[in-house]
């Protein structure tokens, strides 16, 4: 199975450096240097990695035969793409990958259907999960422990305790405000 684990981004000075948006939660396993990745488009890679660093927090990269800015400059928004056993799973015991996340059913703790995971967004903060609904519309979901209390891979589903709000209309709204002030 092929996993997008990063995208390229600019040049980083003159000997064929580039950053890195990792998207994998084990660069240092799937972006090590040696490591070769298979690319999107296919017409650039595959790329091998030389070597690997962290500079003023971005992983900084350089690719087997890329020996300056504007073959560095070719590379940027190229996809990285690792090959990885679909068996294999992530060391730690609540952690997941993104395809054993997606297509699972989304249900609440009571038992109420909310829809199919069909995307899961990366973003600083915190994951997640964009569920489309059975009326096709979508909701973001929080991959929080909060909210997110089970994923049960062999039933194929994930069980959310959703606030207030979240996946309906019913918001709650705390005021400091009196209702009679206006």
């Amino acid at each position: 199975m092929q996993l997008v684990v990063a995208r390229i981004g600019r040049a980083h000075g003159i000997k064929g450096e580039v950053s890195v948006e990792v998207r994998t939660d084990e660069p240092e396993l799937r972006l090590a240097p040696g490591a070769v990745l298979a690319t999107d488009p296919a017409a650039t890679g595959p790329l091998t990695i030389e070597t690997g660093r962290v500079h003023s927090g971005r992983l900084i990269l350089r690719f087997e035969g890329v020996k300056d800015r504007n073959g560095a400059e070719a590379l940027r928004n190229t996809l990285l793409i690792a090959e990885v056993d679909p068996e294999e799973l992530p060391e730690e015991e609540d952690e997941y990958y993104d395809h054993q996340l997606m297509d699972l059913d989304v249900v609440t703790v009571d038992g109420v259907e909310v829809g199919r995971i069909t995307e899961i967004s990366h973003l600083p903060s915190q994951d997640l999960f964009i569920v489309e609904r059975p009326d096709g519309s979508e909701v973001m979901i929080p991959f929080v422990e909060a909210i997110v209390t089970e994923i049960d891979l062999e039933e194929q589903r994930a069980v959310i305790a959703p606030p207030p709000g979240l996946i309906d209309d019913q918001a709650e709204i705390d005021s400091t405000r009196d209702a009679g002030d206006a």
